[in-house]
């Protein structure tokens, strides 16, 4: 039994390692079905819930609509996108008015935002949102 000659084992280790590499791209990308989607915020008005369920002062997370709210003041809310700018991931949790990304550790201020831990260095983009019968409506047209 020879061993293989050292080019062909070089070549042979490469392919496995760009394999390997290719499985990693393939969770961070947005086709992946790891909470991550192409478009980071509603594209069409969709219903959040009543007003009231955000506190003042605090924020919610909606993760099924991909939407993170917060209340600076009593009947005034901002909206941004709950999909993390580094790598796609959705946020998991808010934590104040702070938004985690479980992906990297990234950390968002979901009242401006703003990444305020990195890997992520680009805000969360805004969504537009208005009150609607007591209701929070997010999306375009909102």
């Amino acid at each position: 039994m020879s061993a293989l000659p050292a080019a062909r084992r070089t070549v042979l280790k490469g392919a496995a390692l760009a394999g390997a590499a290719g499985l990693g791209a393939a969770a961070c990308s947005t086709e992946s079905k790891l909470g991550h989607a192409q478009t980071p915020t509603p594209t069409a008005p969709v219903e959040l819930g009543a007003a009231d369920e955000v506190p003042v002062g605090g924020a919610k997370l909606y993760r099924e609509q991909r939407v993170v709210v917060s209340c600076p003041a009593a009947g005034r809310y901002k909206a941004f996108s709950a999909q993390c700018t580094h790598a796609g991931c959705l946020l998991d949790k808010v934590e104040g008015t702070e938004g985690n990304c479980p992906c990297h550790g990234s950390r968002f201020d979901v009242t401006t935002g703003k990444a305020v831990r990195g890997p992520a260095t680009v805000p969360l983009p805004p969504v537009p949102l208005k009150l609607e019968n007591g209701k929070l409506v997010a999306g375009p047209g909102a």
